[in-house]
């Protein structure tokens, strides 16, 4: 087994670490105190003590049990390889059953939903604070013009614009704390909302205090970004750098809580956020809200992507074009994903057109991604051999508090909920029929033993009344055992049109659960005949198969196990190397009807999604001069009940 090359990444704590963590992984939630404060008393009934101190107390304990103790603690445990996120939680459980999979599904679908409506009510939201100068603000083409920006940038990488993304949302989170402290000295009482009294009575004696805990609930929305952003800084980094944040995020929630309790009068519109900044500074405070936001929205943005190329990788998503705009690790860019989430995004903005709309909208999708992470890490940890009271602990805490957040979210269902719920809908049947269509493809995929054949190769190379097709002949097989092939290559090689070469190569890609792995191993089945090469490569390795095999030759050359001038005498003469051509064999479904309603179903499905996918020889970046496609049946048996007789016909 040969490393193809050399990968580390060791996220170690160190001042730039935490610096570049506050610039990646906490944009979503720290950007929460934009809207949640707003939300909730824009949705309350009537504003009293019980109300400020119930939400405070609500939002702190959400923070401590949700964020902290799930996620941060919890949570960031279940890493693979150094990476998170609800695909790599997944690549991490052994038994990959169906209902894991719908589960992974879910949740993946959910978090893309996510995807659109946070960067909407995250600027939107941050926009809105130029109305303190002008209530007359048009803020709809502003936010607009922030979206084409900075979708446009994204196939360019964000490598020049990334490196100020730690520093601006330092300064960001020290404005949090000092504005918030600013408030929260003058009305020091409101720390009594620490006490969890206050969060029961809210929950409980509150009008409506139930429902409210969907307005809540948007304080720990990015929660799930956090865990999924777990491989580009680390477990420590994030653990560490949540100190700071937390703690500026609390003295923002309390400090616009205590500027509630001062200042506050029935009937007026103020957003908290931006009413606790002096005069002077509200300028400065909305340019920084801004940077901050559109920050936010660039960590969604990259999310996505880093998201749906896993869903590639693990056959969740259709193949789509990915490319590798810097050569900063772990930076991908799908082409397909950025227009469509401008296009959605900016939908979502002309549709809802405030943030006070959005936030409607907000939060009702990624409840259920965190009900499914719940599922996952608890089915993970039950297969790590984990203390049954701890998990049965898990389980009742925080199905509890994630349904109870679930309940008080379907309350906005009516209001926007239904967008989000209905993108990530669709976001899962693409999903399910792509993954379970590929499993019915599967079940006729047909295995023979190499060894069967030996003698054919052998013949067939030796045999010169036969055109030489290519000096070499190289398949894209699926086949994991190393002693067998798909009869399709068979097929192709000696039946279909036979396909005479020097050497025939058998090029294997495997698809690891390790996100990085990254290397190779050669097995010469009849050596200078049949040669396979096995690559297994981790989920978030670019497969650029063409790029690999060449390197993987060069080691060969090099060892002096093979030779590639070519096999004419004049050619070789003169020194040209010898040709490669590929072969990739599509698998075509044409009779489906003894497959089951619910099969039939997901088959016509995928045919539909098919429309998203690329070419294979484009997803596994071959050379298109030198690759074939060839077409193959699937043959289904089908039970014959009466056999066509024979008549004979008289002249």
């Amino acid at each position: 087994m040969k490393e193809m090359k050399h990968r580390l990444d060791v996220n170690k704590l160190s001042l730039s670490g935490l610096l570049v963590t506050l610039g990646i992984v906490f944009g979503d939630i720290g950007t929460s105190p934009l809207y949640t404060i707003k939300a909730i008393i824009n949705n309350a009934e009537s504003l009293n003590e019980l109300l400020i101190y119930g939400a405070l107390s609500c939002v702190f304990w959400t923070l401590t049990l949700q964020t902290t103790i799930k996620y941060i603690i919890i949570t960031l445990r279940a890493d693979n390889k150094g990476e998170g996120g609800i695909f790599a939680l997944f690549a991490l459980i052994r038994n990959k059953s169906s209902w894991v999979a719908i589960l992974t599904m879910i949740g993946g679908g959910a978090l893309l939903a996510d995807g659109v409506i946070t960067p909407a009510i995250t600027v939107t939201s941050s926009i809105e604070g130029l109305r303190l100068f002008d209530p007359g603000i048009h803020v709809l083409p502003i936010v607009l013009l922030i979206f084409a920006g900075l979708f446009f940038i994204q196939q360019f990488g964000t490598k020049i614009v990334g490196v100020a993304f730690g520093p601006i949302m330092l300064i960001w989170f020290i404005m949090l704390g000092i504005l918030g402290f600013s408030q929260l000295i003058q009305h020091p009482d409101v720390l009594r909302a620490l006490s969890p009294v206050y969060a029961i009575r809210f929950l409980t004696e509150y009008p409506g205090g139930f429902i409210l805990l969907g307005a809540v609930f948007l304080c720990t929305t990015g929660a799930e970004a956090m865990y999924s952003d777990l491989g580009h800084c680390g477990k420590t980094n994030i653990r560490v750098s949540w100190i700071f944040v937390k703690t500026t995020l609390l003295l923002n929630y309390f400090g616009q809580g205590a500027w509630l309790m001062m200042n506050f009068t029935p009937g007026s519109e103020a957003t908290p956020f931006f009413a606790i900044m002096p005069r002077w500074f509200l300028l400065s405070g909305i340019i920084i809200s801004t940077a901050a936001a559109i920050i936010a929205s660039q960590a969604l943005i990259s999310g996505s992507f880093t998201l749906l190329s896993e869903a590639v990788s693990l056959n969740f998503w259709p193949k789509i074009k990915i490319s590798n705009p810097t050569f900063i690790r772990g930076q991908v860019y799908l082409p397909f994903v950025n227009w469509s989430l401008w296009i959605m995004c900016s939908l979502v903005v002309i549709f809802f057109k405030e943030s006070s709309n959005m936030e409607a909208a907000y939060g009702l999708a990624i409840t259920i991604t965190m009900i499914m992470t719940t599922l996952l890490l608890s089915y993970y940890l039950f297969q790590r051999n984990v203390a049954r009271w701890f998990l049965l602990l898990l389980l009742f805490a925080y199905l509890t508090i994630e349904g109870s957040f679930l309940i008080a979210n379907l309350h906005k269902f009516r209001y926007g909920g239904w967008f989000t719920l209905l993108l990530a809908a669709v976001y899962f049947l693409i999903m399910f029929s792509w993954y379970f269509g590929r499993k019915i493809k599967n079940r006729y995929i047909s295995f023979v033993n190499l060894s069967d054949f030996f003698e054919s190769f052998r013949d067939l190379r030796d045999d010169e009344t036969v055109p030489k097709t290519a000096t070499n002949l190289v398949y894209i097989i699926k086949a994991n055992n190393p002693e067998q092939v798909e009869s399709k290559v068979i097929y192709s090689i000696f039946n279909k049109q036979p396909k005479r070469a020097d050497k025939y190569w058998l090029l294997h890609v495997d698809r690891v659960d390790e996100p990085n792995r990254f290397e190779y191993r050669v097995n010469k089945i009849i050596p200078g005949v049949l040669i396979r090469v096995d690559f297994h490569i981790g989920f978030k390795v670019d497969p650029k198969i063409n790029l690999y095999f060449r390197e993987v030759l060069e080691d060969l050359v090099k060892s002096g196990e093979i030779t590639l001038e070519s096999s004419y005498d004049s050619l070789k003469k003169h020194g040209y190397p010898g040709d490669f051509k590929f072969v990739l064999i599509e698998r075509i479904m044409l009779r489906d009807y003894k497959l089951s309603n619910i099969e039939n179903f997901i088959m016509s499905l995928r045919r539909l999604v098919r429309h998203l996918s690329i070419p294979e020889e484009k997803a596994l970046q071959l050379d298109s001069t030198n690759t074939v496609v060839e077409q193959v049946p699937i043959i289904i048996d089908q039970p014959v009940g009466k056999r066509i007789s024979p008549r004979t016909f008289r002249t």
